[in-house]
């Protein structure tokens, strides 16, 4: 298939276009390497892709409505796989504008350009866990309400489900959105847990703790989210016309063994010997994450495999390589 992905030179999206081109299909990438973190980690996430002769590259902000369609229109994609989006919680609470302008406008651009297209694609999106907010009942379901957001991130990834449902039943257009959970390994985002705690402790740096370590989370291997996506994309003609699953671990761990294993592969002989600064909860953050995946597994045989016990140390192998520990 002709694919066209925004976001190619973030964390999914690159893991996403890498694993498809792996399966033959001809991937547009669209990014416009936005600078809310080292976009050197971008660039050597886009130089891997580009060495595969079916993957090419738009320069691009989906924000800019007139250029999206030109790209839209350059290549007839099949499906859409739409990642692109100003990502971070506590970030929203500081920059709204952006994810007004990026996760709203950008995702409505989007919608826009399938519903004009001559052959309208298929279109998949990233929403998140964070719009089950304040939730207590777990595990976190599909069919739960989620009209609580507690942070502009949330909202804005509510607002694509709700912009999503408005165009399939206006224009009949397929729109598959995917509630990630909690998604770490190679190639992360330095703004994420894992990656945060093992700089601090290559550093000498204590590690912020918040919710004095009361958290749980599912965290997610990377390779995991692929395969719920792919699935969905090799599975399309069969899915809704318009639906939204979750894609998690449905294994909620403790944020403290998460540190543990971390320190662990950063060569420290125990959590007792990490520096770390216990704060209470950060405004928009949740205590607790936990993905029910039964409704993905019943569409299209989704089964996660990757425990943190395999997949942190991954990570940690990557991150050792690309920090410079391991040169």
């Amino acid at each position: 298939m002709k694919i066209l992905i925004t976001g190619t030179s973030g964390f999914i999206g690159f893991h996403l276009a890498k694993r498809l081109l792996d399966e033959e299909h001809d991937i547009l990438g669209v990014d416009n390497f936005c600078d809310y973190y080292d976009v050197r980690l971008k660039e050597a996430r886009n130089a891997i892709l580009e060495k595969d002769p079916r993957f090419r590259l738009a320069r691009a902000d989906i924000s800019d409505g007139k250029v999206l369609a030109k790209v839209f229109a350059s290549f007839c994609p099949d499906v859409v796989v739409n990642l692109a989006a100003q990502a971070g919680v506590r970030y929203s609470i500081e920059h709204p504008d952006v994810y007004a302008a990026t996760n709203i406008t950008g995702f409505l651009n989007v919608l826009e350009c399938c519903r004009h297209a001559s052959t309208p694609p298929r279109l998949l999106y990233a929403s998140s866990s964070s719009v089950y907010g304040g939730l207590k009942e777990m595990p976190f379901r599909e069919d739960m309400r989620v009209d609580t957001p507690i942070s502009l991130y949330a909202a804005s990834k509510k607002s694509n489900e709700l912009m999503a449902h408005c165009y399939s039943h206006l224009y009949g257009l397929q729109a598959i959105g995917f509630r990630f959970f909690s998604v770490y390994g190679p190639w992360g985002r330095p703004d994420m847990a894992a990656w945060l705690f093992a700089s601090a402790m290559k550093d000498g740096r204590p590690i912020k703790v918040f919710n004095y370590g009361n958290m749980r989370r599912d965290f997610t291997y990377i390779d995991d989210i692929v395969d719920g996506v792919v699935r969905c994309i090799n599975h399309i003609a069969a899915l809704p016309q318009c639906d939204v699953f979750n894609i998690g671990n449905h294994r909620p761990e403790r944020l403290l063994d998460m540190i543990g294993i971390i320190a662990r592969e950063m060569g420290f002989a125990s959590l007792d010997d990490v520096k770390m600064e216990m704060l209470p909860m950060q405004d928009g953050d949740i205590p607790a994450s936990f993905a029910s995946i039964e409704k993905l597994h019943n569409a299209v045989g989704y089964e996660p495999t990757t425990p943190i016990s395999v997949g942190m140390p991954k990570f940690v192998a990557w991150y050792r390589k690309w920090s410079g520990l391991d040169r």
